[in-house]
């Protein structure tokens, strides 16, 4: 029996098989790009947890992770307790009490921020429980309670300490009228402050001020000094442009003749007084104020008050101002 003849068949028989493996290979690859591209089905980064997550197991336990990655069949997590990353099987992972312990993590998070929020509020509350709540002044600001001269600029309240002046006679002139027979020489005296310039230094060139007095009471001491006896109508507070000398500035200069005063040269920068409160006065500009050194200076009954409250204004915040008025 002659046999029939195979070699022609044998190459398009493992072609055949050859094709049919790829077309299977192909169909299984985009079967599992398929069922990998649903969004949360085989692909997730947590978030990172620094208190630490349960990733919760199909057996009941749970690994406390910081962060995990869900790739595939495989979840990637980095171990709070070994504080290294390790790999287990996504299969070994209950996805369900994960997402819940997931959803209780949060929720706590956003209480324990809350918490902080009321205490850090509850603090800074704390810290100016001395306000006099029924005074807004500024922006929404509150007056501090207690004695004193206070600037506000905005928001922001800043109260003025007291320096001390001093008043000054020209030696020359007062020896040359000893000497005169008939004193006609004519005498005169300047009211100085040390430095040349004050501490205080304003951040607006449109402040605002408030003097609280503590109410009349003849048995209690003032926090506010004065060289003389205060007047009996309410402060009455004058703003002096002073003029920087060598480490002094001069409040006022007064020339007298006779021991009686014939001139005075002082700068003085018109302000509106307002009452507001029992024993709180403000007081508001004229004009914004130009660079300088400046004092608050009380009139009393005999003359200024020696015990003022100094501030400057810098040119380059006077000219901002002024731009910001121009825009």
């Amino acid at each position: 029996m002659a046999r029939r003849p195979t070699k022609g068949l044998l190459l398009p028989s493992c072609i055949l098989s050859l094709c049919l493996f790829f077309f299977a290979f192909y169909n299984l690859r985009a079967s599992d790009q398929t069922q990998d591209s649903k969004p949360g089905a085989t692909e997730k980064n947590s978030e990172v947890y620094p208190r630490g997550l349960r990733l919760m197991l199909t057996d009941g336990s749970y690994q406390l992770v910081r962060e995990y990655q869900r790739n595939g069949e495989h979840v990637r997590y980095y171990s709070v307790e070994r504080g290294a990353w390790e790999e287990l099987p996504a299969s070994m992972v209950d996805w369900n009490a994960t997402a819940k312990a997931e959803a209780e993590m949060k929720k706590e998070s956003t209480e324990l921020v809350e918490k902080v929020h009321r205490q850090e509020e509850a603090r800074r509350l704390d810290n100016v429980s001395d306000i006099d709540a029924s005074l807004r002044v500024g922006d929404g600001a509150f007056l501090p309670s207690g004695e004193g001269m206070f600037v506000v600029e905005g928001k922001t309240i800043r109260i003025l300490d007291q320096a001390g002046s001093e008043m000054k006679t020209d030696k020359k002139r007062a020896i040359a009228d000893v000497l005169s027979p008939v004193h006609m020489v004519p005498g005169k005296q300047t009211i100085v402050m040390p430095g040349a310039h004050a501490v205080v230094r304003l951040r607006s060139n449109a402040p605002e001020f408030y003097l609280r007095e503590a109410p009349l009471d003849p048995d209690s001491t003032s926090s506010i000094q004065r060289s003389r006896r205060a007047g009996e109508n309410g402060p009455d507070v004058e703003l002096v442009r002073t003029k920087v000398g060598r480490n002094t500035r001069v409040l006022e200069s007064v020339k007298t003749l006779f021991g009686q005063a014939v001139s005075e040269n002082i700068n003085v920068i018109s302000m509106q007084r307002w009452d507001v409160a029992p024993n709180v006065y403000r007081f508001t500009l004229s004009q914004p104020l130009p660079p300088g050194e400046y004092v608050l200076a009380e009139v009393l009954e005999e003359g200024l008050n020696l015990y003022v409250w100094d501030f400057g204004l810098d040119a380059a915040v006077a000219n901002g101002g002024k731009q910001a008025e121009k825009k």
